[in-house]
């Protein structure tokens, strides 16, 4: 049975790859070097490991599988293979999976156990290898098919100090608002400058990180404020 430590062997041979928004790929192509994208990644190289698929339509061909977060989340959920971020960070070759929204993509990324990632990133970046810390995540996911060693101590995480998002009860704000004018500057229409954090805004949001190869979630943290020159 694979371990984590195959995971995240394969997966660090693949740092400085192409990553491609949307991308199909094979799942049964050993040889496969990019491009990716973040499901596609972390499906690819589980499938590697342990010729099963996760992460997408098992009914579907190896070859034409296409992984998404939403997959990911329901198939963990329906094998009891969740688990907490603590958990995740500190074992290797566990995912960290950020849900995706009505609108926006989730993310997904491969622990290496010591508080870093390895991650189909954004456009810009590629396949990098990354950190957990200072990012939001909503859970992680252990594969029922591969063997995971138990921590012998857990690494603690630190939160993100500023992500602007949609949430069940908008954020509103100064802060906000700044963020709206800046993207209209730029040509990215977010509805009224009201101050809200709500879904025009959000796409808004989306919209300029695809042009800049930034990780496109919609979500204003501090990569993405930091190139509309808020921060």
């Amino acid at each position: 049975m694979a371990t984590g430590e195959d995971l995240v062997s394969l997966a660090a041979q693949h740092i400085g790859e192409r990553y491609v928004r949307r991308v199909l790929v094979p799942k049964d192509n050993a040889k496969w070097k990019g491009p990716w994208e973040c499901a596609e990644f972390a499906s690819w190289c589980l499938y590697q490991v342990s010729n099963k698929l996760f992460g997408c339509d098992s009914r579907q061909k190896p070859s034409t599988a296409k992984a998404d977060t939403k997959s990911w989340y329901s198939q963990a959920k329906a094998a009891s293979s969740t688990s907490t971020i603590v958990v995740a960070k500190s074992t290797p070759g566990a995912f960290l999976l950020r849900l995706p929204t009505a609108q926006l993509d989730g993310h997904i990324a491969i622990s290496d156990g010591t508080g870093h990632t390895i991650e189909a990133h954004s456009t810009a970046t590629g396949v990098i290898r990354g950190a957990v810390d200072g990012r939001r995540w909503d859970m992680g996911v252990l594969p029922p098919m591969i063997a995971y060693n138990k921590p012998t101590e857990y690494v603690p995480t630190s939160p993100p100090s500023l992500v602007l998002r949609l949430k069940t009860s908008n954020m509103k704000g100064a802060l906000v608002e700044r963020l709206q004018h800046s993207l209209a500057d730029k040509g990215f229409i977010p509805g009224d400058f009201d101050g809200v954090y709500g879904p025009h805004t959000a796409t808004a949001v989306h919209a300029f990180q695809l042009t800049q190869g930034l990780l496109a979630d919609g979500e204003a943290g501090e990569k993405t404020l930091r190139a509309l020159g808020l921060i």
